[in-house]
Formats: structure tokens, sequence, C-alpha cells
């Protein structure tokens, strides 16, 4: 094989692939080749209108993908590799790339395009070659090429197309097929490499290593494809859209400027080459103090879109022009393009060019599963909370550290005691708001909760502060034996029937009360989510002495709150929420370590606790 000279060559070297596709990693793994993989964090959001051929766009991509690994590793691994693979795969047909649909009726267009025409996959792959040197500066040199496949589908049927999509196999695949799965049913023949479809050349691959270490350089009259990096580095600058920095100016004073790679990867100042006048470098400018300092822009650009329904007025209609969005969200043209844009960039929705030479929009596959109000698993109502509550009372963070009370009079004009009430007892839509949030956090956190330790010997469960009963039906779903009580305050009980699933079950009923001072309906397990974290100690022992009065030794407990425990993931989203706290409410955020000093106060013994990686972490108790 091709590869097996090479093989020798790259004996102890450090090979990275930028990439986290297992099928790349399968088909390299295959082949014997020993690497490491280090995803990539270039967001892909090229205009792919800056590109005259769909191949063009794929090895841009592939090049910064690399590029971005190949210079960040020196400084966040502290180790430089020898070679980092990056790849790219695109399926073009007329020459449109198909991005990955964002619903069912996008994958249907897609596929229906495709029926019984041929088409191309395109994957584009760089190969940068890194070399320290005596100054401890990094050289990297950059091989890149494509490969293309021919692949044709046979004339599909309304039946099979929609058996395809249903099975929900194109929703995760560019064009809205994977010919490795299912998606092989579809195709009629395949003309050139097919593992370029699968998502990598390998041939052409292991011909392009054999010509770099084993072919003489090539002649001073024939340009190589090794390009120094102050070559490749300008276009990465002209084309490279940076959520985080806006688009990229050309400068006419000389000046240096941050691409999207060069702001996440930390690459140092000799990359825009040895003749550059550019000054700054990656230790002398803070990128991630600059990326704080942004973050609340790109938070307000999320609550915004939300608050106007872009991703709503997207999920009915894609493909819409600025004019047409601002048209369906009664706003600005202007306004609604750079809203719009800047969704782009933080890799919320995607653009692309229409023939007329517009731009048009649709939602990420993230923004249709998370940000559409209607979405089983939106968090569209949460996103509204902290539009219209949480960042009114940040917006009073330094008066919270130096007082160490809740904002919340500062923030609407009332008192600190009326942050529940105002929830609860006042006007509907700030009760609805309240309810929404929580159902929102419910239905993302839930079923990691729920799976987060067997509770499937546990019969009678009582969700207290259950609100929505969003969690008590996921239980109730995943344990068929298991009933569960929601208990709650009677005013969020006569609301609950708006958020009720169509499959709701009888094994769910809700019980109206008060948690702090009636009686709580008898069960072997008791769920607290979010509860604890919104009280102060002292209530926080009342509750937990409550429980215990009215709990059987052996009595099981389940926590669900945000934990501080060092070393956790997401340690510092546990630290914010703690801040959160903070301005809000007289509560606070624990760690695990606290929780059972103030279980034990109570009676009861912790005994595990599961870190989901999500919003919320469990702790699994029992009454001794």
């Amino acid at each position: 094989m091709v590869l097996n000279p090479v093989i020798s060559k790259l004996t102890g070297k450090l090979v990275v692939l930028a990439s986290a596709s297992p099928r790349r990693l399968e088909i390299l793994t295959n082949v014997g080749l020993r690497f490491e993989v280090v995803p990539s964090w270039f967001k892909e959001t090229l205009d792919k209108a800056l590109f005259k051929t769909p191949q063009d766009y794929a090895v841009e991509t592939a090049r910064q993908k690399a590029m971005e690994v190949a210079t960040r590793m020196p400084y966040k691994h502290l180790k430089t590799p020898d070679i980092v693979i990056g790849a790219d795969t695109v399926v073009a047909v007329d020459g449109q790339i198909l991005e990955k649909p964002s619903d069912k009726q996008d994958a249907y267009r897609m596929l229906s395009s495709l029926s019984g025409k041929e088409h191309s996959v395109f994957t584009g792959v760089a190969i940068v070659l890194c070399q320290d040197q005596e100054d401890k500066e990094v050289d990297y040199k950059v091989v890149d090429f494509y490969e293309e496949t021919k692949v044709k589908f046979a004339d599909l049927s309304e039946d099979m197309l929609w058996e395809y999509i249903n099975s929900g196999e194109p929703m995760d695949k560019a064009g809205g097929y994977g010919i490795q799965a299912l998606g092989g049913m579809l195709v009629e023949y395949v003309h050139g490499d097919f593992l370029n479809v699968v998502g990598f050349p390998l041939n052409h691959f292991c011909k392009t290593l054999d010509t770099i270490y084993n072919s003489p350089p090539a002649s001073p009259d024939h340009k190589s494809q090794l390009e120094d990096l102050d070559e490749i580095w300008p276009l990465v600058n002209s084309l490279s859209k940076c959520a985080e920095n806006g688009e990229l100016e050309p400068s006419d004073s000389g000046n240096c400027g941050t691409s999207d790679a060069a702001s996440v990867s930390g690459a140092s100042a000799n990359v825009v080459g040895p003749e550059s006048t550019c000054s700054c470098n990656w230790e002398e400018f803070p990128h991630k103090i600059v990326d704080l300092m942004d973050g609340f822009k790109a938070s307000k650009a999320l609550f915004a879109a939300c608050k106007l329904n872009v991703f709503d007025v997207l999920s009915v209609s894609a493909d819409l022009s600025p004019k047409e969005v601002a048209e369906r969200i009664k706003a600005s043209e202007e306004g609604s393009a750079r809203l719009l844009d800047a969704c782009v960039s933080l890799g919320l929705l995607e653009r692309r060019t229409r023939d007329d030479g517009d731009h048009v929009y649709s939602n990420t596959e993230e923004a249709s599963r998370f940000l559409v109000a209607d979405s089983p698993l939106s968090l569209h109502g949460y996103i509204l909370h902290c539009n219209d509550l949480v960042w009114p009372l940040f917006s009073h963070l330094e008066s919270a550290v130096r007082e160490g009370t809740n904002q919340y009079e500062r923030a609407f004009g009332k008192k600190s005691e009326d942050l529940f009430q105002d929830a609860y007892y006042k006007k509907e839509e700030v009760k609805l708001r309240f309810m929404n949030a929580m159902h929102s956090i419910a239905k993302v956190t839930v079923k990691d909760l729920a799976t987060a330790f067997d509770l499937s010997m546990f019969k009678t469960v009582c969700d207290v502060g259950g609100c929505t009963g969003a969690m008590a039906y996921e239980f109730a779903q995943i344990y068929p034996e298991m009933s569960v009580t929601v208990f709650d305050l009677p005013q969020v009980i006569a609301m609950s029937g708006r958020f009720q699933p169509k499959d709701q079950t009888d094994r769910v009923t809700f019980v109206a009360g008060d948690f702090f001072k009636d009686p709580l309906p008898k069960a072997e397990l008791y769920i607290l989510a979010r509860i604890l974290h919104d009280w102060s100690l002292d209530k926080v022992h009342q509750l937990l002495d409550k429980l215990s009065k009215e709990c059987n030794p052996g009595c099981h407990v389940l926590l669900a709150e945000t934990l501080l425990d060092e070393g956790k993931p997401k340690v510092s989203r546990a630290q914010l929420q703690c801040l959160n706290m903070l301005v809000q409410t007289e509560g606070r955020e624990r760690t695990s370590e606290h929780y059972r000093d103030i279980l034990r106060s109570s009676g009861f013994h912790l005994l595990r606790v599961h870190f989901t990686g999500n919003l919320l972490d469990a702790l699994f108790c029992i009454k001794t």
C-alpha cells in the first residue's frame, strides 16, 4: 500500500487529526496510522458566496480547521504537533452546497433535489507540517488538496424518502444522507473514491504523504503545494467571520487585525510573515479577556433574537432575506440584517446566497432543537426569563457585591420578598414567564437526572416544587412502574395544565400546598430539583427538618442542584450561577460537601454524587 513507505517516517511523530468525526477516525485507524484527536474550535462561518467553487470552500475550511489546532496546541497543550490533518466534506448539486438539514422538511427538500440526479461530494484536506525553530517560534507549512466523487441517486419514491427521513439519520449529515449507513439504499452508483463520500479520501491522502516524505524538493521554477504561513494567513484573515471580533476589515495602515482562527488559536506574531509590520503577538494580546468583555454582547444578541421570535419565524419559512425577516418580526431591515449576521457568527443561524444575489438565512440544527419556542427541548422560555429578569438584576452586580444582598428592589422598584410573589401571585404573564423558564430547564436536564442513578425500585415519588410537571412526566416515562405526585403552590398547580404533554399519563398527579407549611404527600422517594439553592441556610434546614420528620427511615431523596465542587465539568458556570443567586434571592449554590453536612444535620446520609455535565448535578440521599 502507498502508505506503508511513510509509516516508518511518521514513527515517533505527533500526528493530530483536527476532527471529532468518528468516520474519519475509523478510516485512518484502519490503515495503522497512530494519531491523536484534537477537534478544531474553528467556527465554520466562511461566506460561501466568496468562493468560486464548492471545492474551494471545502479546502479553505479544512485549512482553517487544521491551522486552528496547529497554532493552538503549542500554547494550550504545551507541545507542538508534527503534523495536523484537517478535513471538510461538502455535498453539492448544480454548484450549490447542501448543508445539514434544519428539520424534516428541509431534509425532504434536499433529498428531493438529489433524487434521480448525479451530484458531487467534495472533501478538502489540509496537512499542516509544524517545526519548532531555534527562536522558539513555530514554522508552519501547508499542503492541501481536494477529492471529488460523483454519486447518483435512484429515483426515490415518496415512501422511501420519508422512511429514510423518519429514521433520523439525515439530520446530522451534510446533504441529508450518510452513504455508509441507511443512506446507501438511496444510491444507484458511485464514481470515484467511496471513502471520500464517507468523509475522508484515503487514497489521495496517502499519495500526498508519499509526495511529502519520499519525493525530491520541487524546482524553483515550479511552485510547490507547500506554502509558508505568511502566504495563507492574509486569506484566513479576509475570509473568517469571527463571532468574537466581527468581520475583519482590510487595513490600509498595515496594522494587524485578528481573524477568527488567530483569535481562537493564539497564533504568535510571526505567523503573519517575516516582513510584516505587525507588532502584536499572542502573549501580549489578552484574547481571553477580550472574549469575556464581549461575552455580554453575544448573550444579548441571543436574547434579542428570541424576544423578537427570529428562530420561530425561520422555523416556519427557511431561507428568508433580512427584509422578509424584518417584515415578520416588525423590525427595521437594517437592524434585522445586523442581528441575523451576528447570529450567523455565533453559530445560531446559517446564511447562503440566492441566485438573485441576496443573502438568506435559516436556523442551524441546534437552533431548531433548542431555540424555536414550540420545539420539545426549547430553551426559549428560560432565555426570555434571563432577558426580562436576570439581565436587569445583573446590571447591578457591583451593588450586590458591595451590599451582599439581592438587587430586586433596585432593578424593579420592589422589595426582595416580592420575587416569588411576582412569579406566583400577580400578573399572569409574569407567572407564565417564570413557569416557562422552569419548564425549559426541566426539559433539557431531566433525562440526565432521571438516569444518574437506578431509581427503578421506587414506586411512589413526590416531586417537591415540581412546577409544570415536566420532570415528573419524564420520570414516569423512564420508569413505567413509577407514580409521581407534583407538589407545588395552588397558583402553580392551577396553571400546570397548560404544560401537560399530549401523551400524559395518569401516573402523574398534582397536589397543591406550601412545602414550608403543609404536609407533603407520602412517597418512597422525594425529588427536590432547583429548590434548596433559592433559600437561606436557615430555611434550607427548616425544609429538610420538615421532610425528615415526615419520612420513614430508608426513605430516599434526590437533590438536583448546580454544585460548586472544584474539578467538576463546567465549574465556571456553577460559579457564575452563584453570582446569579446573589443578585436574585437570599440563596446560594453550594458544594457537595456542604450539602453533605446540611443533610447530615437533618438526619439524611449522602450516598452518591453525580456530575451530569449539564446545568444540574444530582445528589442521592437516604433517611437514616
